[in-house]
Protein backbone atom coordinates (compact mmCIF):
# COMPACT_ATOMS: atom_id res chain seq x y z
CA UNK A 1 0.00 0.00 0.00
CA UNK A 2 1.33 3.44 -0.93
CA UNK A 3 1.92 5.99 1.83
CA UNK A 4 -0.76 8.33 0.47
CA UNK A 5 -3.45 5.65 0.64
CA UNK A 6 -2.31 4.58 4.10
CA UNK A 7 -2.44 8.18 5.32
CA UNK A 8 -5.91 8.63 3.86
CA UNK A 9 -7.10 5.59 5.81
CA UNK A 10 -5.44 6.93 8.96
CA UNK A 11 -7.43 10.17 8.65
CA UNK A 12 -10.65 8.24 8.11
CA UNK A 13 -9.95 6.11 11.20
CA UNK A 14 -9.28 9.28 13.17
CA UNK A 15 -12.60 10.72 12.00
CA UNK A 16 -14.44 7.58 13.13
CA UNK A 17 -12.78 7.10 16.50
CA UNK A 18 -11.36 10.44 17.63
CA UNK A 19 -7.91 8.90 18.34
CA UNK A 20 -5.50 6.49 16.66
CA UNK A 21 -2.65 4.48 18.19
CA UNK A 22 0.66 3.69 16.53
CA UNK A 23 0.59 0.04 17.57
CA UNK A 24 -2.95 -0.49 16.25
CA UNK A 25 -2.14 1.13 12.91
CA UNK A 26 1.05 -0.88 12.62
CA UNK A 27 -0.90 -4.11 13.00
CA UNK A 28 -3.71 -2.95 10.69
CA UNK A 29 -1.39 -1.99 7.82
CA UNK A 30 1.23 -4.66 8.53
CA UNK A 31 4.04 -2.11 8.58
CA UNK A 32 6.58 -1.15 11.22
CA UNK A 33 5.77 1.31 13.98
CA UNK A 34 8.48 3.59 12.53
CA UNK A 35 6.55 3.73 9.25
CA UNK A 36 3.35 4.67 11.08
CA UNK A 37 5.13 7.34 13.10
CA UNK A 38 6.52 8.79 9.88
CA UNK A 39 2.99 8.86 8.40
CA UNK A 40 1.63 10.59 11.48
CA UNK A 41 4.48 13.11 11.50
CA UNK A 42 3.83 13.96 7.85
CA UNK A 43 0.10 14.40 8.49
CA UNK A 44 0.86 16.57 11.52
CA UNK A 45 3.25 18.71 9.45
CA UNK A 46 0.38 19.31 7.01
CA UNK A 47 -1.92 20.30 9.87
CA UNK A 48 -4.24 17.32 9.41
CA UNK A 49 -3.89 15.91 12.93
CA UNK A 50 -2.15 16.50 16.25
CA UNK A 51 0.53 14.09 17.45
CA UNK A 52 0.23 12.82 21.02
CA UNK A 53 2.10 10.15 22.95
CA UNK A 54 1.52 6.82 21.23
CA UNK A 55 -0.62 8.13 18.39
CA UNK A 56 -2.66 11.11 17.23
CA UNK A 57 -5.91 13.03 17.86
CA UNK A 58 -7.97 15.38 15.64
CA UNK A 59 -6.24 18.64 14.87
CA UNK A 60 -6.90 22.01 16.49
CA UNK A 61 -8.54 20.66 19.65
CA UNK A 62 -6.36 22.97 21.69
CA UNK A 63 -5.63 25.78 19.27
CA UNK A 64 -6.04 29.41 20.22
CA UNK A 65 -9.17 30.88 18.66
CA UNK A 66 -8.21 33.20 15.76
CA UNK A 67 -9.56 36.72 15.90
CA UNK A 68 -11.90 38.15 13.27
CA UNK A 69 -9.20 40.17 11.53
CA UNK A 70 -7.09 37.03 11.07
CA UNK A 71 -10.04 35.09 9.68
CA UNK A 72 -10.95 37.88 7.27
CA UNK A 73 -7.68 37.37 5.40
CA UNK A 74 -7.64 33.55 5.55
CA UNK A 75 -9.04 31.33 2.75
CA UNK A 76 -10.75 34.33 1.15
CA UNK A 77 -11.28 32.75 -2.28
CA UNK A 78 -12.72 29.58 -0.74
CA UNK A 79 -15.08 31.55 1.49
CA UNK A 80 -16.36 33.53 -1.49
CA UNK A 81 -17.03 30.33 -3.42
CA UNK A 82 -18.83 28.91 -0.40
CA UNK A 83 -20.95 32.05 -0.06
CA UNK A 84 -21.84 31.98 -3.75
CA UNK A 85 -23.05 28.39 -3.43
CA UNK A 86 -24.87 29.13 -0.17
CA UNK A 87 -26.67 32.09 -1.75
CA UNK A 88 -28.56 29.60 -3.92
CA UNK A 89 -30.28 28.47 -0.71
CA UNK A 90 -31.73 31.90 0.08
CA UNK A 91 -35.54 31.76 0.21
CA UNK A 92 -37.26 32.48 -3.08
CA UNK A 93 -39.58 34.91 -1.29
CA UNK A 94 -37.45 38.08 -0.98
CA UNK A 95 -39.43 39.10 2.11
CA UNK A 96 -38.43 36.00 4.12
CA UNK A 97 -36.34 36.60 7.23
CA UNK A 98 -32.68 35.60 7.02
CA UNK A 99 -30.43 35.08 10.06
CA UNK A 100 -26.68 35.57 9.63
CA UNK A 101 -24.27 34.33 12.28
CA UNK A 102 -21.15 36.37 12.98
CA UNK A 103 -18.08 35.27 11.04
CA UNK A 104 -15.90 35.82 8.01
CA UNK A 105 -17.66 33.16 5.91
CA UNK A 106 -21.18 34.39 6.61
CA UNK A 107 -20.08 37.98 5.93
CA UNK A 108 -19.32 36.94 2.35
CA UNK A 109 -23.06 36.47 1.84
CA UNK A 110 -23.66 40.22 2.05
CA UNK A 111 -23.24 40.95 -1.69
CA UNK A 112 -25.82 38.25 -2.43
CA UNK A 113 -28.55 40.02 -0.45
CA UNK A 114 -29.17 42.53 -3.23
CA UNK A 115 -32.80 42.54 -4.27
CA UNK A 116 -34.12 41.15 -0.99
CA UNK A 117 -36.60 43.18 1.03
CA UNK A 118 -37.15 41.17 4.18
CA UNK A 119 -35.51 41.22 7.62
CA UNK A 120 -31.83 40.37 7.95
CA UNK A 121 -30.99 39.51 11.54
CA UNK A 122 -27.46 39.17 12.87
CA UNK A 123 -25.44 39.13 16.07
CA UNK A 124 -22.53 40.86 14.30
CA UNK A 125 -22.54 44.68 14.19
CA UNK A 126 -20.09 44.59 11.25
CA UNK A 127 -22.42 42.39 9.22
CA UNK A 128 -25.35 44.66 10.07
CA UNK A 129 -23.35 47.67 8.88
CA UNK A 130 -22.49 45.87 5.65
CA UNK A 131 -26.13 44.93 5.07
CA UNK A 132 -27.17 48.60 5.22
CA UNK A 133 -25.87 49.15 1.69
CA UNK A 134 -28.97 47.24 0.56
CA UNK A 135 -31.47 49.93 1.49
CA UNK A 136 -34.57 47.76 0.99
CA UNK A 137 -33.53 45.40 3.79
CA UNK A 138 -34.77 45.57 7.34
CA UNK A 139 -31.55 45.15 9.31
CA UNK A 140 -31.84 43.91 12.89
CA UNK A 141 -28.91 43.64 15.32
CA UNK A 142 -29.31 41.23 18.21
CA UNK A 143 -28.57 42.61 21.69
CA UNK A 144 -25.80 41.36 23.94
CA UNK A 145 -22.19 41.72 24.96
CA UNK A 146 -19.84 41.94 21.98
CA UNK A 147 -16.88 39.54 22.23
CA UNK A 148 -13.67 41.29 21.13
CA UNK A 149 -12.27 38.12 19.51
CA UNK A 150 -15.13 37.54 17.09
CA UNK A 151 -17.06 40.85 17.25
CA UNK A 152 -20.20 38.78 17.94
CA UNK A 153 -22.97 39.61 20.39
CA UNK A 154 -23.27 36.88 23.02
CA UNK A 155 -24.88 36.29 26.39
CA UNK A 156 -28.29 35.58 27.86
CA UNK A 157 -29.95 38.63 26.26
CA UNK A 158 -28.80 37.43 22.82
CA UNK A 159 -30.10 33.93 23.46
CA UNK A 160 -33.42 35.26 24.82
CA UNK A 161 -33.89 37.49 21.77
CA UNK A 162 -33.33 34.54 19.45
CA UNK A 163 -35.90 32.42 21.25
CA UNK A 164 -38.61 34.87 20.17
CA UNK A 165 -37.57 34.78 16.49
CA UNK A 166 -38.42 32.31 13.73
CA UNK A 167 -36.38 33.14 10.60
CA UNK A 168 -36.87 31.13 7.44
CA UNK A 169 -33.17 30.28 7.23
CA UNK A 170 -30.02 30.67 9.32
CA UNK A 171 -26.50 30.72 7.93
CA UNK A 172 -23.95 29.77 10.57
CA UNK A 173 -20.20 29.49 10.83
CA UNK A 174 -18.23 27.00 12.88
CA UNK A 175 -14.68 26.43 14.06
CA UNK A 176 -14.75 22.66 13.74
CA UNK A 177 -16.72 19.82 12.21
CA UNK A 178 -16.37 16.11 12.90
CA UNK A 179 -18.55 13.13 13.85
CA UNK A 180 -19.40 14.79 17.18
CA UNK A 181 -21.03 17.69 15.34
CA UNK A 182 -20.28 21.38 14.86
CA UNK A 183 -18.02 22.98 17.45
CA UNK A 184 -16.61 26.32 18.60
CA UNK A 185 -14.16 27.23 21.39
CA UNK A 186 -16.27 29.67 23.42
CA UNK A 187 -19.27 28.51 25.52
CA UNK A 188 -21.10 31.84 25.23
CA UNK A 189 -20.77 31.88 21.46
CA UNK A 190 -21.84 28.23 21.34
CA UNK A 191 -25.00 29.07 23.27
CA UNK A 192 -25.91 31.74 20.72
CA UNK A 193 -25.24 29.42 17.81
CA UNK A 194 -27.36 26.71 19.44
CA UNK A 195 -30.20 29.22 19.84
CA UNK A 196 -29.89 30.12 16.15
CA UNK A 197 -30.14 26.45 15.23
CA UNK A 198 -33.28 26.10 17.37
CA UNK A 199 -34.96 29.22 16.00
CA UNK A 200 -34.58 28.74 12.24
CA UNK A 201 -36.72 26.66 9.92
CA UNK A 202 -33.63 25.74 7.85
CA UNK A 203 -30.07 25.57 9.19
CA UNK A 204 -27.06 25.98 6.87
CA UNK A 205 -23.45 25.79 8.05
CA UNK A 206 -20.65 27.38 6.02
CA UNK A 207 -17.28 25.71 6.68
CA UNK A 208 -14.09 26.00 4.65
CA UNK A 209 -11.57 23.17 4.49
CA UNK A 210 -9.68 24.32 7.59
CA UNK A 211 -12.70 23.35 9.72
CA UNK A 212 -13.14 19.79 8.43
CA UNK A 213 -12.03 17.24 10.99
CA UNK A 214 -11.32 19.85 13.66
CA UNK A 215 -12.90 19.60 17.10
CA UNK A 216 -13.20 22.43 19.63
CA UNK A 217 -14.42 22.75 23.19
CA UNK A 218 -18.19 23.09 22.76
CA UNK A 219 -20.60 21.34 20.40
CA UNK A 220 -23.37 23.75 19.43
CA UNK A 221 -25.20 21.41 17.02
CA UNK A 222 -25.24 17.67 16.55
CA UNK A 223 -25.17 16.45 12.96
CA UNK A 224 -28.96 15.82 12.69
CA UNK A 225 -29.68 19.42 13.75
CA UNK A 226 -28.18 20.89 10.56
CA UNK A 227 -29.87 20.70 7.16
CA UNK A 228 -27.07 21.71 4.79
CA UNK A 229 -23.29 21.98 4.89
CA UNK A 230 -21.55 24.15 2.29
CA UNK A 231 -17.81 23.60 2.04
CA UNK A 232 -14.96 23.90 -0.43
CA UNK A 233 -13.22 20.59 0.25
CA UNK A 234 -13.62 16.90 -0.36
CA UNK A 235 -14.73 15.47 2.98
CA UNK A 236 -13.14 12.24 4.27
CA UNK A 237 -15.31 9.28 3.31
CA UNK A 238 -16.15 8.25 6.87
CA UNK A 239 -17.26 11.75 7.86
CA UNK A 240 -19.19 12.22 4.61
CA UNK A 241 -21.06 8.99 5.32
CA UNK A 242 -21.91 10.22 8.82
CA UNK A 243 -23.20 13.52 7.42
CA UNK A 244 -25.37 11.81 4.80
CA UNK A 245 -26.71 9.33 7.35
CA UNK A 246 -27.67 12.29 9.55
CA UNK A 247 -29.70 13.74 6.67
CA UNK A 248 -27.34 16.61 5.86
CA UNK A 249 -27.16 17.87 2.29
CA UNK A 250 -23.48 18.44 1.47
CA UNK A 251 -22.66 21.08 -1.15
CA UNK A 252 -19.06 21.45 -2.35
CA UNK A 253 -18.34 24.87 -3.82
Amino acid sequence: MYARERQRQILEALTRTGRVAVTDLSAQFEVTTETVRRDLDQLADRGQLVRVHGGAVPRRTGDVEPDLESRRVTNIAAKRRIALAAAELLPTDPRSAVLLDAGSSTAELLPHLAGRRGPVITNAPAIAQGALVHTDLEVHVLPGRVRPTTAAAVGSTTVDALRALHPEIAFLGCNGLDIEGFTTPDPDEAAVKAAMVSSAAKRVVLADSSKIGARHLVTFAALPEVDTLVTDADIPTALLRQLIDAGIEVITA
